[in-house]
């Protein structure tokens, strides 16, 4: 079962959390958040001008937004629903890119690589925490954003 939030204007400008904190916080209160892996969504209603170019990810209040987001939550990619795009986009949020019309989305190499081990460390730390086999599922995160993890790398920490 897909969860959406909806995240509007109000919400983005103002930095407003709470749209994410009263569908996650009773989650992690009532130890559920194994339950919800990649269900998560989010509905965003920002407008942009016609004319506009810019795809959202390029829009700098909603990368602020996310940015806060992702300090709250650096775990969230694990309840993103990764087949409906939202880790791609979510990355996007956080990770310089470019759009090409031939290729979509071509984030800058090593920012993605830096975002990627990050999320790594944090989320082999919060799934032993929540006493959820991470591995494979590490591995196919990396594989989303296209890198491929060497098992050695999980028998270091």
């Amino acid at each position: 079962m897909t969860i959406t939030i909806a995240l509007n204007t109000n919400s983005i400008n103002t930095l407003d959390l709470s749209p994410v904190l009263t569908v996650i916080e009773p989650l992690l209160k009532a130890g559920a958040i194994a339950s919800h892996e990649q269900q998560l969504s989010f509905e965003i209603n920002y407008p942009i001008e016609p004319g506009d170019p810019r795809e959202l990810s390029e829009v700098p209040e909603l990368r602020l937004w996310f940015i806060r987001l992702d300090s709250k939550y650096p775990w969230l990619p694990f309840l993103l629903d990764w087949k409906a795009g939202e880790l791609a986009r979510y990355t996007a949020m956080l990770v310089p890119h470019q759009f090409s019309a031939k290729e979509g989305i071509q984030y800058n190499p090593e920012a993605l690589e830096i975002f990627l081990m990050h999320k790594i460390f944090v989320l082999t730390d919060w799934l032993k925490q929540q006493e959820i086999p991470s591995t494979s599922r590490l591995k196919s995160m990396a594989q989303m954003l296209g890198y491929e993890l060497d098992e050695g790398l999980f028998e270091m920490f």
